[in-house]
């Protein structure tokens, strides 16, 4: 009695099933998908191996670099300025080169929901 999802097009005439098969949205997803996982992969191999070394190399983490500055400190820093520079690095990213092709979708269906 039901039909399912993939056997009607919403309203507004866009069926957006057939959209994401397309090469230009497996081509977005693609790159983003080659930007992302790389990335977070290597972070969480950096943050593990900072968890890692605070729990079972606690005097290589002790070593001083200067005054009371420990490497622990120093490294742990580090996560904190690796995220932000994750951030930046993937806001640009995404502007130079994810956001033109998913405003060119963005627009091709807001054309087709306009019956252009």
């Amino acid at each position: 009695m039901s039909e399912s999802p993939t056997e009607t097009a919403p309203p507004g005439g866009v069926d957006y099933l057939s959209e994401e098969a397309t090469p230009r949205f497996q081509e977005l997803k693609r790159k983003h998908r080659s930007f992302v996982f790389p990335l977070s992969v290597a972070f969480l191999l950096w943050y593990f191996a900072y968890v890692l070394l605070s729990s079972f190399a606690s005097e290589f983490m002790a070593q001083r670099v200067w005054g009371d500055i420990t490497l622990g400190l120093l490294l742990g820093l580090g996560q904190f300025v690796t995220t932000f520079g994750i951030t930046m690095w993937y806001v640009w990213y995404a502007n130079h080169t994810l956001d033109p092709i998913s405003a060119d979708i963005r627009d091709d269906l807001e054309r087709q929901e306009a019956g252009v």
